[in-house]
Formats: structure tokens, sequence, C-alpha cells
């Protein structure tokens, strides 16, 4: 009888041993998965930061490129205006001089005024170009920063890359992202990025839209795309087009226009510089006839 309450005993035991390390271990896994999803989370934003400090950064240089051209408008507006003060000074000095006797000919007075009065009129242009590149450079950068605010969101950056180039501003969108492989039809994926480079569009009805097609320089013949010339132009059409017809886009504000295989911006030897160069280009520049208002003289502010 003792023996067979020592056995019920010591099964009793081991039962509770065993129930105790399975809690245990299933304690051990949870602590695990949680903490592999803390960590997991932290790369996340660390990755997220990291993007920001970026675009910070980029923002930063173009900011410095700003300042470096006015601070250089700035000079020669300085230059003309030292070149007007020393012209009044000569001319007061020479009045001085000649007093009474009135030596200095009309002829010649009349002379500096008119030279004065071109140099200020050169001071009144200086400052018109100024306020003219500070203003496109403004808007320009504006530009870009709302595209990449609202281009940012659930689109690859590899796949769109945002610049500011002297008076325009363009948009480099991979082919992967646009056209399926070797063709110039549209994707459905497309369709994202396009309406939200539409809806900006819509907002500035000032700035015109050129886009340009771009191929590597692998060779294609098929019976629809006779050379990279064709493709290049098929494609820019195709974007042309949807920006009319599905995000509704004034035509007269569209250019197309096809590069071909040429002003490639890497090597086509390797396939990474060959993805880079098969790329569609979406200009955005201002109408020539307000480019010229900005430039006009008679449109100098006091």
């Amino acid at each position: 009888m003792n023996k067979l309450i020592l056995l019920c005993l010591a099964l009793t035991l081991g039962f509770s041993s065993c129930v105790s390390k399975k809690q245990y271990d299933e304690l051990q896994m949870s602590t695990q998965a949680k903490l592999d999803e803390a960590q997991k989370k932290m790369s996340q934003h660390n990755q997220e930061i990291n993007r920001y400090a970026e675009r910070l950064a980029e923002c930063e240089r173009r900011e410095a490129v700003v300042i470096t051209r006015v601070e250089a408008a700035q000079a020669q507006v300085k230059q003309a205006n030292d070149q007007i003060a020393d012209l009044r000074k000569q001319r007061d000095q020479q009045a001085t001089q000649v007093g009474d006797l009135t030596v200095l000919s009309q002829g010649a007075n009349q002379n500096i005024g008119n030279t004065l009065k071109q140099l200020e009129g050169k001071d009144k242009y200086i400052r018109l170009l100024q306020n003219a590149k500070s203003k496109a450079d403004s808007i320009n950068l504006a530009l870009a920063v709302n595209l990449k605010q609202v281009l940012r969101d659930g689109i690859d950056d590899q796949d769109v890359d945002i610049k500011v180039d002297k008076t325009v501003v363009y948009i480099n969108l991979s082919d992967k992202m646009l056209y399926k492989s070797g063709s110039y039809q549209i994707t459905d994926r497309a369709g994202e990025v396009l309406q939200k480079i539409a809806t900006i569009a819509k907002s500035r009805p000032n700035l015109e839209l050129m886009v340009e097609g771009y191929t590597d320089n692998v060779s294609i013949n098929t019976n629809c795309i006779k050379d990279n010339w064709d493709l290049s132009v098929l494609r820019s059409t195709s974007v042309v087009k949807a920006l009319q017809n599905d995000y509704g886009i004034d035509p007269n504000r569209l250019i197309a226009a096809g590069r071909g295989e040429y002003n490639a911006l890497a090597d086509n030897a390797t396939a990474e510089g060959r993805s880079t160069n098969r790329r569609t280009r979406i200009i955005l520049l201002p109408k020539l006839n307000e480019f010229y208002d900005l430039l006009d003289p008679t449109k100098i502010p006091e």
C-alpha cells in the first residue's frame, strides 16, 4: 500500500513538472516574438529617419544654390551702383572746378547725363533679372517640394527622381513602372503616379508639360516598333495621351518628344546602367510668353 502511494505521488510530481516547463517555453517564445517585432519596427523607424535626413540635406543644398545665385546678382547691382556714384562724383567735381566760368560745355554735360541714365537703366534691368531669377527659383523649389510630398506615398523612390535644373522642374520615371517590357503600353501602376502629377499640373495652369522618352542602346525591331527612336516617341506619346484622356490635362499644354538611346545617364555596358537609361522624363516648364514677361523692361518693379 505504501509503495502504491509513493508511486502515485511520483507520477503527480512528474506531471506537474512537465506542465510548468511547457508554460515556461510558451512564455519564452511569446517574449521572443514580441522582441523580434519591436526590433523590426525599430529598424523601419530608423530607415524612415534616414530618408527624411537625406531629403532635408537635398533641400538645404538647393537652398545654398539659390542663395549663391542671389548673392551674385546682388554683387552686380552693387557694382552698377558704385559706377553711378563714381560718375556723379566726377561730374560734381568738374562742375565745382569750372564754377562760374562755365567751361564745361553743354554737350559734355549732356553726355555725362546720358551715361548716368544708361547706367541707371542698367541697374534697373539687373534688378529685373535678379527678381525674375529669384521668382523662378522660388517657384521651382516650391514645385519640387510639393511634387515630392505628393509622390512619396506608395511609390518606390528608385522609380521616381525629381530634380530642379536651371529654370525647370523635371521628373524621371523608370520604364518598369510605366510600361510593359519592350512595349509602349501604359501599366496599371503608372496610373497612380500620372494621376498625382496631373493633380499638380492642374493647380499650375501657367506650366507646360514636355514628356521625353528615353531607351537603352539594345536594338529593337518588331512589327510595330522599328527601332529605339520609334519606341521612345511611342512611349512619350502614350504618356501624353494618358494625361489628356484619362486625367484631363489640356492638350495645348502637352509636348511629346523621343530621345531614343541618346543623352544617356549611365553606361549601357551594364544591366544597371541600361535600366537607368530606360526612363521617361516629364518636364514642367513655364510658357514662353510668361517667361518673356518676366524679362520685359517695361515691367521693372520700382
